[in-house]
């Protein structure tokens, strides 16, 4: 299988879905040559291409409701409704391991993108052990609004999805012929322009270009998805999202919820293997 990306939107505790789609593929052994990630997606990428099947699901739902993991007291220690150090430091490194060195000796690339808050534009980071592989992640899955900016090596860095949430370009730019594309929203979804322009403003204040991405969000975010139905039209693209209704918030605390979009994930790529496996053989 050479010359197929899988990309990995976004869209907070939607990954779920994402989530139980993953862990099919990692059951059956389908591993991507080429993997990019955004925000949620790549918090979900890491522990595909870490080969850890299930840990994405067991962090997201077993410490959805822990006040460590999301609560307003972590507005006091790191200005974030998330607890940051608690997310990417204990939880990676004491309470559910991550599989480094899987991650780093496996052969699939994999890129997580972020958002410059300088120039508005994707930042794209590969794997390498010369990358701080969490601080990345953090960076990529920081929400405006309820995440504070990341400084990373002089950069200045937010969520992913400000400038690139499906990153099919940027696959097709690194030569990937085919891609699998693994959406959290169903195909009727379009997003709406931001109302609060002010309140944009005043919290990023200073950073134009960042202003200027976050309120062009919806139309890129859009386009996108246009040119994807391109694609999928064209045979180049296998789409997969869902198919059902569950509403799930980007931070939604209901593990009733998130078990449900999760086996949807699960459910939804088990009814479509076949076909994913002939379009890929194709």
């Amino acid at each position: 299988m050479e010359n197929i990306g899988l990309i990995l939107e976004g869209g907070g505790m939607r990954g779920l879905y994402t989530a139980g789609v993953l862990d099919f593929f990692m059951e059956k052994n389908l591993y991507f040559p080429y993997t990019i990630g955004v925000s949620m997606g790549a918090c979900n990428g890491c522990s595909y291409i870490s080969k850890q099947i299930g840990r994405s699901k067991d962090i997201n739902v077993g410490y959805i409701r822990d006040p460590r993991y999301i609560g307003y007291r972590n507005f006091l220690k790191c200005k974030s409704i998330f607890g940051l150090d608690f997310m990417y430091n204990q939880i990676p490194n004491k309470l559910n391991i991550f599989d480094y060195d899987t991650f780093f000796n496996s052969k699939e690339k994999f890129v997580v993108v972020a958002t410059d808050c300088v120039t508005g534009e994707p930042v794209y980071f590969n794997k390498s052990r010369e990358e701080d592989i969490l601080t990345i992640i953090k960076a990529s899955a920081s929400l405006p609004f309820i995440a504070p900016i990341v400084k990373y090596k002089e950069k200045f860095l937010l969520d992913g999805g400000i400038a690139d949430s499906i990153p099919i370009k940027k696959s097709i730019e690194d030569g990937n012929e085919k891609n699998v594309i693994i959406l959290t929203r169903p195909k009727e979804y379009r997003k709406t322009p931001f109302k609060h322009k002010g309140l944009v403003k005043k919290v990023y204040s200073g950073y134009d270009n960042l202003i200027e991405a976050i309120l062009n969000r919806y139309k890129n975010y859009n386009e996108t998805l246009d040119y994807i139905e391109k694609l999928e039209e064209e045979g180049k693209v296998f789409v997969i999202r869902p198919e059902g209704n569950i509403k799930v918030g980007r931070i939604e605390r209901n593990k009733e919820k998130l078990e449900a979009l999760y086996n949807m994930g699960y459910n939804d790529i088990e009814k479509n293997y076949s076909q994913l496996l002939n379009w890929i053989n194709k």
